[in-house]
């Protein structure tokens, strides 16, 4: 065995993405098991209405896309990204920790909005500094780390739902705590993998101001309207977290014998194993349409993903599910696996396409960007789900479905005018800028 054949043991990639994706499997479990208990503990423990739950969900979510913006800024500026994944990691686990005690919600959850400013939008950096930035494997390390996203999210709804629903609230919330100290074990024992941070003086090289000269602002402009974009799909696409759930409670049959009743909560583990499932077969269908010349461009994909969202939100209309006529249990499967279809060509692959673009010294700051339209999706989102009281299901998500249809089409006309822009591998590199963005190895 070669002292190479380490670097080619998973899928052809760098040891650093293994220790990369189960740092991030356990963000996202911790993450999503305390989301997957969030609505239900607001309604059923600490007896808010189903607006006021609405609302602190909306608003919580959103500021998790929100505080990356400036986490970003100061990984790439002064904190570094190993600095910055240890410190946030360490702050969200404490505030999952906190989330033990009634009393203590809104502590808690702005314990965790703040330590996942600083630890979203680094590690997805790091994934992209594994590769030199026309490594051909680039792109398809995304959609592996976003398996490592979606194993987390698949397990927690399993682990922390039940743990919530069955021995108490507290005991899930605790549970999530725990998975985010196990992904920082697994980080900062591996980070030898990991390409080593710039020193302070060589990160500070560029000022912000250096992201608007002439050359770049076409590309930001471009940029920003796909995040824009982002905004207004995510306002229906994170009602799956808000009124999906309500709607299986309410307007979804769970019985599954005599004896038993499917967990609300085991619906959410869905999502996530489908996109485990399905991302390798799509991986390597693109990668043979890429080969042969025929890979739809980022922003179609994107453009489908949105228009199959909108489709998955169209069959609940449809099926109706109020709770006095409530739908089988196997029609909450199918919504699920449309919706996690279209999900895998518009979010990873939008990730994937802020990364690529992203110009030298600026990786961090620009994923947080990506995070900031999340912001804005999650808090309309929010906002938008009060109308779930005052709606049938059948109209609200008749409104979700013609919300995620626009912007597929919207997509598809910015595709037509930004093509020639996006035909590049990246943006280029700003001036004075050498080892900015940190080190950069082959894998």
């Amino acid at each position: 065995m070669t002292l190479d054949a380490p670097r080619k043991a998973w899928f052809g990639q760098p040891p650093g993405l293994t220790i990369l994706f189960l740092t991030e499997m356990w963000e996202k479990f911790s993450y999503y098991g305390m989301r997957a208990l969030l609505v239900y503990y607001m309604t059923k423990q600490l007896l808010f209405s189903q607006e006021q739950a609405s609302m602190v969900y909306g608003l919580y979510t959103a500021l998790a896309y929100l505080s990356p913006v400036f986490g970003g800024m100061l990984a790439d500026r002064w904190l570094g990204k190993r600095r910055a994944v240890i410190l946030g990691g360490a702050i969200m686990a404490f505030g999952h920790f906190l989330m033990a005690f009634d009393a203590l919600l809104y502590p808690a959850l702005l314990a965790i909005v703040l330590g996942n400013g600083l630890f979203l939008p680094t590690l997805p950096g790091q994934v992209g500094d594994l590769y030199q930035r026309d490594d051909p494997r680039r792109g398809s390390a995304f959609n592996v780390y976003y398996v490592g996203i979606n194993l987390g999210a698949f397990l927690a709804p399993l682990i922390c739902g039940t743990l919530g629903e069955v021995y108490g609230w507290h005991v899930g919330f605790s549970a999530a705590g725990i998975g985010m100290l196990l992904g920082l074990v697994i980080y900062i024992t591996g980070r030898r993998h990991l390409p080593p941070d710039p020193p302070r003086s060589e990160r500070a090289t560029l000022p912000f101001s250096a992201l608007w000269q002439p050359a770049y602002r076409p590309l930001l402009q471009v940029m920003a309207m796909i995040a824009g974009l982002i905004v207004v799909f995510r306002l229906a696409y994170e009602q799956i977290g808000n009124t999906i759930a309500i709607w299986l409670d309410t307007g979804v049959d769970r019985v599954l014998t005599a004896d038993f009743t499917l967990p609300m909560t085991w619906f959410f583990s869905l999502n996530p194993l489908l996109v485990f499932l399905i991302t390798p077969m799509l991986v390597q269908h693109w990668t043979r349409q890429a080969r042969n010349g025929r890979e739809p461009a980022a922003l179609t994909k994107m453009a489908i993903g949105a228009a199959v969202v909108g489709l998955s939100f169209a069959l609940v209309a449809m099926l109706g599910g109020e709770p006095s006529a409530k739908v089988g249990w196997l029609w909450a499967v199918l919504f699920f696996a449309i919706f996690t279809f279209g999900e895998l060509f518009i979010l990873p692959v939008g990730l994937g396409l802020f990364a690529r673009l992203a110009p030298v010294g600026f990786g961090a700051t620009i994923i947080a960007f990506w995070f900031l339209a999340s912001f804005g999706g999650n808090l309309l989102a929010g906002a938008v789900g009060t109308l779930w009281s005052t709606l049938s299901s059948a109209v609200f998500f008749s409104l979700m479905a013609g919300t995620c249809m626009l912007v597929a089409m919207l997509l598809l006309r910015l595709e037509r005018r930004a093509r020639p822009l996006l035909a590049g591998n990246a943006a280029p590199a700003p001036q004075n800028a050498a080892a900015a963005d940190g080190a950069v190895t082959s894998g």
